[in-house]
């Protein structure tokens, strides 16, 4: 876990990695509720007796948008900023669904800062994410996040 003191101190790893999460089992439960959640009932995601008989691999695989909203409890264990008084999502530049993610299959997160840009109050910080597959060589997504940082 890297800890910086405030947004600005982020500026310095511009094109550096924070570092890489813990990693996150994304299992069946996890799947089926977001499925739930989200009207996204696709039997590749939950059906897995069918998965298991047409699926590469025999398994159920994990939404695209499930592994983008895994990206804030994966970077809990990345970095933190200690000085600032919220944070908004501000959005996404660009994601690529690049890996599938079977049923019971670990991912983790790389947070790579891309840049720091003075805004009305704080900081816009651009991350690039790259969540990775657990004995994959390809990984599941890439993403450019924005995150507004409001100082404290």
């Amino acid at each position: 876990m890297r800890e910086v003191e405030d947004a600005n101190e982020l500026a310095q790893y511009v094109g550096q990695s924070l570092g890489k999460s813990e990693w996150l089992t994304v299992d069946q439960a996890m799947i089926a509720a977001f499925a739930q959640n989200t009207g996204d009932d696709q039997w590749i995601h939950v059906d897995v007796e069918r998965a298991a008989r047409e699926m590469p691999g025999g398994k159920t695989i994990a939404h695209g948008y499930l592994l983008l909203s895994l990206l804030p409890v994966l970077n809990r264990t990345v970095y933190r900023v200690k000085n600032r008084r919220r944070s908004l999502n501000y959005g996404l530049n660009k994601v690529r669904f690049l890996g599938q993610v079977q049923s019971g299959s670990r991912i983790r997160l790389d947070q790579q800062v891309k840049s720091v840009e003075e805004t009305r109050g704080g900081k816009l910080v651009t991350f690039l994410a790259t969540v990775e597959i657990e004995g994959q060589d390809k990984p599941a997504l890439i993403a450019e996040t924005m995150v507004l940082m409001f100082d404290s």
